[in-house]
């Protein structure tokens, strides 16, 4: 039995790469810049010269190791193929898992970042213990992923968890960033929260720390957690949009957890007080027996998920996406 794995967690600034043992314990964990010049022609290539300097730093041989999983920040098809590419690396459509395989001769297998990062969590993070998540990203937008039976959803063309573009609002004047109007993630996201925070401040005049300097998800929760009634306001109203916009997803997988991570979670369980009352009116009842977690592996999440793709086989084939 082969005895380690490498995860890759491959970003538009730095490559976030992981030595695993079998059983799942990070061995080793490093960075490598992504080199974005030529339409990124030299970051699969810079990947597979860090592992196998890896390899050979710890005396590791090709044979004792089971193969290398990569997330990716674009769309990813079951069979690794990344039908729009990857906009913020310069990749246009194409294979990645069989051209660091060419680099490698090793087992590669490649999923969407976000995705691999919810897997992560289902195997050594807040969603451990489970079979069926559904993992919440609140950072600049709100992503997310979905594991079913312990199996990622992918989707016909990869696009299967991009839950911040679930439709939430039908009187928004703003659009989105995918150029919709409405959706989960102008409400939800570390930038929606501060959108709502002042459209709040511009209603009236009524006093608020929130006024005394920049707004922003952390000056909204830190507010709420000092009892202020305007942030108490704002996070109702983000937990009301988060809460249906859930109950929506449940009604679809029926998950056991959902796991929430990303820079909002740092303000803590107080979230849960303003996503789950909301939940609970919106989601159809067989599916609302749903518990609420915060993400446990940080900015690890994407390495784990990425080693989980390849170490978590059984003998009909991955838990991942292949």
């Amino acid at each position: 039995m082969s005895r380690y794995a490498f995860g890759v967690d491959i970003g538009g600034t730095t490559v976030k790469m992981g030595l695993f043992d079998k059983d799942g314990c990070v061995l080793d964990k490093w960075e490598i810049p992504t080199v974005k010049e030529n339409d990124g022609a030299a970051i699969l290539p810079d990947v597979a010269e860090s592992i196998l300097a890896k390899m050979k730093e710890k005396g590791i041989d090709k044979d004792d190791v089971a193969g290398v999983g990569v997330g990716v920040p674009g769309a990813v098809t079951e069979s690794g193929y990344m039908v729009g590419g990857a906009v913020n690396l310069g990749w246009g459509p194409f294979n990645p898992a069989i051209v660091l395989n060419g680099y490698l001769d090793m087992p590669v297998k490649v999923a969407n970042d976000a995705n691999v990062a919810a897997f992560g969590e289902l195997w050594q993070g807040g969603g451990k213990g489970y079979d069926n998540m559904v993992a919440v990203t609140l950072g600049t937008g709100v992503g997310g992923g979905i594991i079913v039976n312990g199996h990622i959803l992918t989707g016909a063309s990869g696009g299967g968890g991009e839950i911040g573009h679930i439709q939430v609002e039908d009187n928004e004047t703003e659009s989105c960033n995918c150029k919709k109007k409405g959706c989960l993630e102008q409400y939800a996201s570390a930038t929606g929260i501060a959108r709502l925070a002042k459209r709040r401040l511009e209603k009236d005049d009524k006093p608020s720390v929130l006024r005394k300097g920049p707004v922003s998800a952390k000056t909204v929760f830190d507010a709420v957690k000092c009892g202020d009634e305007i942030a108490v306001e704002v996070a109702e109203e983000f937990g009301e949009y988060l809460g249906k916009g859930l109950a929506t997803v449940a009604c679809v997988v029926n998950p056991e957890v959902f796991v929430i991570g990303g820079g909002v979670s740092k303000a803590g369980e107080v979230l849960f007080q303003y996503i789950e009352p909301a939940f609970k009116r919106h989601v159809f009842a067989p599916c609302g027996n749903v518990r609420f977690a915060l993400a446990a592996l940080g900015n690890d999440a994407g390495i784990y998920g990425a080693a989980a793709l390849i170490l978590n086989q059984d003998e009909n084939g991955s838990k991942g996406n292949d």
